[in-house]
């Protein structure tokens, strides 16, 4: 055999022998291609929008008053209690009993007057509103717990990664693309 025949093999299978080598450790280093998704749990979020709700209300409110100190009722009262203590008795006693029935009238006048007056309604409708607030859920990502190695992390996602994530240089990769 030819000295650099002889030669070329041996520095050829060297270095064939060397690069596998180098390529096995290479390989033996490389760690897992995938990590092993564990539980994937969608996550929402709530949105609360405010609007307002309105119905209509009947409402009792006392009517105007137009004769604030019932005077056509005191007035009313004492002519009529006059003319009653009028009739009572003779003499001076007929004086004490028309101004006793004027002055008792006039009183009860005001009071009669007084008490229709507050009892005097009137309805009016009103529209009452209220804040209301209508609640919407809406996709906000995923929460994704793996394992890589010996090792559980949790991460946010905004897409579900299937069964397993993707491994490069020892690390999760993430991003879809």
């Amino acid at each position: 055999m030819n000295k650099s025949l002889a030669t070329g093999i041996a520095v050829g299978t060297i270095v064939a022998v060397g690069v596998g080598a180098l390529a096995g450790v290479k390989l033996a280093n490389k760690g897992p291609e995938y990590a092993q998704v564990l539980k994937v749990t969608p996550l929402t979020k709530t949105t609360r929008t405010p609007r307002q709700e309105c119905h209509d209300e009947t409402v009792a409110h006392q009517a105007p008053v137009k004769d604030e100190h019932q005077l056509i009722g005191t007035v009313a009262g004492a002519v009529v209690g006059g003319i009653v203590g009028h009739q009572i008795g003779g003499g001076t006693g007929r004086d004490i009993a028309t101004v006793a029935g004027a002055a008792g009238g006039g009183y009860a006048g005001n009071r009669i007057q007084k008490n229709l007056q507050d009892k005097d309604t009137v309805t009016s409708t009103e529209q009452k509103c209220v804040t209301v607030y209508d609640s919407k859920e809406s996709p906000a990502g995923y929460s994704v717990r793996y394992r890589l190695g010996d090792q559980e992390k949790t991460v946010k996602m905004n897409h579900n990664p299937g069964d397993r994530l993707p491994v490069r240089d020892g690390q999760v990769i993430l991003d879809a693309g």
